[in-house]
C-alpha cells in the first residue's frame, strides 16, 4: 500500500538503497531511475565552492536529468556533501584513500550537507537542504583498519567512508542533525512539501 496520490508513480532520480528504503518506509513506494550525469564534471562546471551549494547544485541536476524523461512525474533528486573546514570529501576510490579519509575526520567534527529537490515537466517545483554535523571519536590506524576489514566493500560506497546505519556508527561520539538528513534525504520538509501539493493520503 502506498500513501501517493499523484496521478503518476514518484520517481527516485538515485540508485541509493538508503533513499529508496527512506521513502518506501514512509509509505512512498516509487520508481528508482538513477540520473547518467557526469557529477564531477558538473560540480566542477558550476564554478560553486560552498558545500550546501554544490550538493543542491547536484540534486537539481539528477531531478531534472530524469524529469526530461518522465513527463507528468514528480521526480526526487537528492545530493550529499561532505565537509570538514574548507575541505570537501568525495566518495573514496578505495581502500587507501577510504583510511586516509577516515584519518584526516578522526577527532574532529565536519557537515553533512543533504539536499532534496523535485522536478516535474523539468521544473524544480521544491528544493531543501540540511545539515547534520558528525563528531568523529580520536581514531588510531589500528582502529581505522579494524573497521575497514570489518565494513569491506560498503565503506566506499558512501562519502565520508561510513554509513551510519550499519558499522560506521562506531565511529561516532556525537551527531547533532536527524536521522534522515544523515542518510542523505532530508526527509521530513519533503514530506510537508508533497502533503501542501496535496500529494499524500496522510
Amino acid at each position: 500500500m502506498t500513501l501517493w496520490r499523484g496521478d503518476l508513480p514518484l520517481v527516485l532520480a538515485s540508485q541509493s538503497s538508503a533513499r529508496r528504503a527512506l521513502l518506501d518506509n514512509a509509505g512512498l513506494a516509487c520508481l528508482a531511475e538513477p540520473a547518467d550525469i557526469d557529477e564531477r564534471a558538473i560540480q566542477n562546471e558550476s564554478g560553486l565552492f560552498a558545500p550546501y551549494e554544490i550538493a543542491l547544485h547536484l540534486a537539481q541536476a539528477k531531478a531534472l536529468a530524469v524529469s526530461a524523461k518522465r513527463r507528468g512525474h514528480h521526480v526526487v533528486g537528492a545530493d550529499q556533501t561532505l565537509a570538514l573546514g574548507d575541505r570537501m570529501f568525495n566518495k573514496p576510490a578505495g581502500r587507501d584513500q577510504a583510511a586516509q579519509q577516515l584519518l584526516a575526520l578522526a577527532g574532529r567534527t565536519h557537515a553533512l550537507h543533504s539536499a532534496v529537490v523535485v522536478a516535474r515537466d523539468g521544473e524544480v517545483v521544491f528544493s531543501h537542504v540540511a545539515v547534520a554535523w558528525m563528531s568523529m571519536r580520536p581514531l588510531s590506524e589500528a582502529d581505522v583498519s579494524a573497521y575497514l576489514e570489518e565494513a569491506g566493500a560498503a565503506v566506499i560506497t558512501s562519502v565520508g567512508a561510513y554509513q551510519l546505519e550499519g558499522l560506521g556508527v562506531h565511529l561516532f561520539d556525537r551527531i547533532d542533525g536527524d536521522h534522515f538528513t544523515i542518510l542523505g534525504l532530508p526527509l521530513l520538509p519533503l514530506l510537508a512539501f508533497f502533503r501542501d501539493a496535496r500529494l499524500l493520503a496522510l
